[in-house]
């Protein structure tokens, strides 16, 4: 990769927070989370309150760079904070996830696109939908679009979207489009993660100039347009973050779920039998070291997905097409192993989990529901990454 350029910028607030410290702020907005959790279910959308103390802890803007008064933090710390607001809530994990990657990436867009979003309002949010949806076509400058862009998770909350369309020579490409060129169609009608407001994003016969569009497959090689290409966040492999970051929420999911065992199932009775207490049951002790070890070893699997991710955006090195593959295998695996985890803990807490008051009901919705992203199938990572295992570098999924 190139040198870093010298593009000057206007002065910003380029005080950096440590790792440990932004993990902590989202920490500490757990407990407001968690008070408006039901209320982000039945709204279909997270409540402002909590989007507001997000922003303002500073942890939608986690991965841009200082430049621009973001953190430019890694991998890692990205999906550590990400897990501690999903151990809030599944549905505010998920929009804090998707939406930190989307801004943060809009910072290797062309310095002109970066100023538009970023010179105008530092604290912008992007959403992005990353399949595309459009109509679009070529005109001078740049590109007429109009679409449907469905499952745009967080734009009730994005001044701006980061969406797929279709070049004129048939590839595809990312272009940033203000809020003020869509409007939202109420589409999410789901059991799981109801409160991301992952609804369809519609835009009609909208200009988005050339210099607002990166191409997909540059992305994906990390040949982006902003000058500074030294950075971190464009260092690391798009693709690789943009599965990755997905499975973050289940690692808070997972432990929010054990963390509910913990303080409530120890004292329970165990109906039709001597048990009085569920510590005291066999079958109760094995079954929550069984999920508690799925939870392990999805931490032990995200954590090396991150040392991947970062090690690349340290060496400014794209990893090769196996360690690529891995990623997207273990993507799938930590889904699974969460999935598995929570079951084994709904199978000790009982039937009472799945009651509409009981959380533990909500937490498996919400795991169920984001573990079938398309970027989550666990098949198709292992078709990718037993490909290059074999020596088939056959491209039909995309790394």
């Amino acid at each position: 990769m190139a040198q870093l350029a010298s593009t000057e910028l206007p002065d910003r607030d380029k005080i950096q927070v440590s790792d440990a410290d932004l993990v902590a702020r989202a920490a500490a907005l757990v407990p407001l989370i968690r008070e408006y959790a039901e209320q982000g279910t039945k709204d279909r959308h997270i409540a402002p309150e909590v989007i507001d103390a997000i922003s303002e802890a500073g942890l939608f803007h986690l991965m841009v760079p200082t430049r621009w008064g973001g953190q430019g933090a890694s991998f890692k710390t990205a999906v550590d904070v990400t897990a501690e607001i999903a151990r809030g809530d599944g549905s505010t994990g998920w929009v804090t996830a998707l939406m930190m990657v989307a801004t943060g990436f809009a910072s290797t867009f062309s310095m002109q696109a970066q100023e538009d979003v970023f010179g105008v309002n530092p604290n912008a949010r992007i959403c992005g939908i990353f399949s595309p949806g459009d109509r679009s076509e070529p005109v001078e400058g740049g590109y007429l679009m109009s679409g449907r862009w469905p499952y745009a998770s967080g734009s009730f909350a994005a001044q701006w979207a980061s969406l797929t369309i279709t070049l004129e020579d048939g590839e595809q490409g990312m272009a940033l489009v203000p809020a003020e060129a869509f409007t939202i169609e109420p589409t999410w009608f789901v059991a799981g993660m109801q409160g991301t407001g992952s609804d369809t994003v519609v835009v009609k016969d909208h200009f988005v100039p050339e210099y607002r569009v990166q191409r997909v497959k540059d992305m994906f090689a990390s040949n982006f347009r902003s000058p500074f290409t030294e950075e971190r966040t464009a260092s690391m492999p798009f693709n690789a973050v943009a599965a990755g970051i997905l499975v973050a929420p289940q690692i808070g999911l997972g432990r929010h779920a054990l963390e509910l065992t913990r303080a409530k199932l120890p004292l329970k009775p165990v109906a039709y039998t001597a048990y009085r207490q569920a510590k005291e049951s066999p079958t109760h002790q094995i079954g929550v070291a069984k999920a508690a070890t799925k939870l392990r070893l999805a931490e032990m699997l995200m954590a090396g997905m991150c040392s991947d991710i970062d090690t690349a955006a340290e060496s400014h090195q794209l990893p090769n097409l196996e360690v690529l593959a891995r990623i997207r295998n273990d993507t799938g695996v930590v889904a699974e192993l969460i999935k598995e985890e929570i079951d084994y803990l709904l199978t000790a807490n009982g039937a009472g989990s799945f009651a509409d008051v009981n959380v533990l009901g909500r937490v498996w919705r919400d795991s169920e529901t984001a573990a079938r992203h398309a970027l989550v199938t666990p098949e198709i990572g292992r078709e990718a990454y037993g490909r290059q295992l074999l020596g088939n570098d056959d491209p039909t999924i995309g790394l």
